[in-house]
């Protein structure tokens, strides 16, 4: 063997060694780690109440980085693959939120921190209570904390995500040739999932076989006891439907959890036509409560009647009101027919319509390159995550209120009424609700009908929404949004959660000019529940 052949050999030997060697050492810190994990997961949440560990500013590991692409897809999806999106619901106004100056102003995690001490919460202790955190961060826009809390969790538990999902989502990812011996949908309850036992029941003919079931009462505490009364068990059909239909009127969300009380009130919420007519022709929740003409001018103004009479055959607004009324009747006749199966159930979940018990918030991320620093080596260029927000509230009597800012949604949403806006624009302070509502904009909104697509199918008709805002810049500008009903998931059905974007311009009113803004990193808009504003959302 020649001497080049005989050093070559010798260095491939000395290599295997050192791998060895590496793999050995790998093993042992893994054992390791299994056994000190528990004391990790009571020791990690003391590391720094700041947020997270000196090691949270690593760059991701191949695996971290691999995770945190499918959480990103799974979780945010505000586009088209947003099966998984869970709008976020406000139900307490933010009190303590206020805004500081000078050198005591808190960054943003510093406020979620302080906000979370006073209030007391525990603290979280595993990784999927921390990954359930990052979730909630990166929906509501914060990717620089979600994406630490995402480490963090990874750090603890490489298969975090699949736990999360596992939680949260049980069923849909269940693989074609999973096993299923019922091959039952998700719908039905768990036991019928593995129930051999006979054909298994589709969802109809399931909620069919409580036709002939009785309300029950709760038995007796204790055996020889008579139980106690139950006197809805007592009520005949006609009077528990006629409270059922109250409680439709008063509430509609609370009609329908009523299914969750006995297999008799669900068979009587999924199967009681009149009371969902009377859902979807009321004011109160339905489409007597649309708009499909404008009401109202940009700044809140009555119409001008002249204007508006001069375009249709009447003599007085109240005839025309008359007039539009009986159209906007037909139209749902007409669709209740063609679109919606004669289901007027069917028809309040998926024909669109405008909810008023919250608002409409479109959250924007994108990524800007940085500068370079002359007088610092580094690898790559730094970049900055940009984030703001969208907020569309949209009022009953066809007005609306349109917001653009920084500020996250706790701090904005319970704020955004017609009397702050009325009080604190053109006053801007560092102080809640002033410093927000200044720069809120007073607008009109409508929904398409027949007249904007007049040789349109009954399905292309309607879907689409129209907002009228004032400019920012001055009152010579004028906004125009379109936007239109999506579902907001793919499982979904309903159209009355998600705007996506169709177009966005700015009118000049003295030189009669349009120009169309860029949507290129605007996202669309998704409703969310504000309990403040109570049930009807006045």
């Amino acid at each position: 063997m020649n001497p080049p052949d005989q050093q070559i050999q010798s260095e491939l030997e000395n290599f295997r060694e050192q791998w060895r060697a590496e793999v050995s050492a790998r093993s042992r810190n893994t054992d390791s780690s299994q056994h000190q994990q528990p004391r990790e997961q009571h020791q990690r949440p003391a590391l720094n109440q700041a947020g997270s560990s000196s090691a949270s500013n690593k760059p991701l590991k191949r695996n971290e980085f691999t995770h945190r692409k499918s959480t990103s897809k799974t979780v945010q999806q505000l586009e088209d693959e947003d099966e998984y999106y869970q709008a976020p619901s406000f139900d307490d106004p933010d009190t303590g939120a206020s805004k500081t100056t000078g050198e005591h102003k808190l960054g943003r995690h510093d406020v979620l921190t302080s906000s979370s001490k006073e209030k007391g919460p525990q603290e979280p202790e595993t990784a999927l209570d921390i990954y359930e955190q990052a979730v909630e961060r990166e929906a509501t826009g914060m990717l620089g904390d979600s994406l630490q809390l995402y480490r963090k969790a990874f750090r603890m538990d490489d298969n975090v995500d699949q736990s999360y999902r596992n939680k949260h989502f049980p069923g849909r990812w269940n693989k074609p040739g999973q096993a299923n011996p019922s091959n039952a949908a998700v719908t039905v309850p768990n036991t019928a999932h593995h129930s051999l036992e006979g054909p298994t029941l589709s969802l109809p003919d399931l909620i069919f076989s409580f036709s002939q079931l009785k309300i029950e009462g709760a038995p007796p505490e204790c055996e020889g006891v008579p139980p106690p009364p139950c006197p809805m068990a007592e009520l005949p059909d006609e009077i528990l439907i006629h409270i059922l239909r109250d409680v439709a009127i008063a509430d509609v969300g609370d009609f329908v959890r009523l299914a969750q009380v006995c297999k008799r009130l669900a068979f009587l919420v999924a199967t009681e036509d009149q009371i969902w007519r009377r859902i979807c022709l009321g004011t109160e929740f339905g489409f007597g409560g649309m708009q499909y003409h404008w009401q109202r001018g940009i700044q809140w103004e009555p119409l001008d009647e002249a204007q508006e009479l001069a375009d249709e055959d009447v003599f007085t607004m109240d005839e025309l009101a008359q007039r539009r009324q009986e159209e906007s009747r037909a139209t749902t006749d007409i669709l209740w027919h063609s679109l919606y199966s004669s289901s007027w159930q069917k028809m309040f979940r998926r024909r669109p319509r405008i909810r008023f018990n919250g608002c409409y918030i479109s959250t924007v991320n994108y990524i800007r390159s940085g500068q370079a620093s002359a007088h610092q080596v580094t690898w790559n260029s730094p970049v900055h995550i940009v984030t703001y927000y969208r907020y569309l509230r949209l009022f009953r009597d066809g007005t609306a209120i349109s917001l653009l800012t920084t500020e996250e949604p706790a701090h904005v949403v319970h704020h955004m009424t017609k009397d702050n806006l009325l009080l604190h624009r053109g006053h801007a302070s560092m102080h809640l609700p002033s410093a927000v509502m200044s720069s809120a904009l007073t607008g009109r909104w409508r929904l398409s009908s027949s007249s904007d697509n007049p040789d349109a199918s009954p399905a292309d008709m309607e879907g689409d929404l129209y907002v009228e805002t004032e400019g920012a810049v001055g009152p010579r500008y004028m906004y125009r949004m379109e936007l239109t009903f999506r579902a907001a998931g793919k499982a979904a059905v309903a159209k009355i959660n998600k705007l996506a974007w169709k177009g966005f311009w700015s009118y000049n009113k003295l030189t009669d000019d349009w120009a169309e803004f860029s949507l290129k990193n605007d996202k669309p808009f998704f409703f969310s529940r504000v309990k403040s504003y109570g049930v009807t959302g006045e």
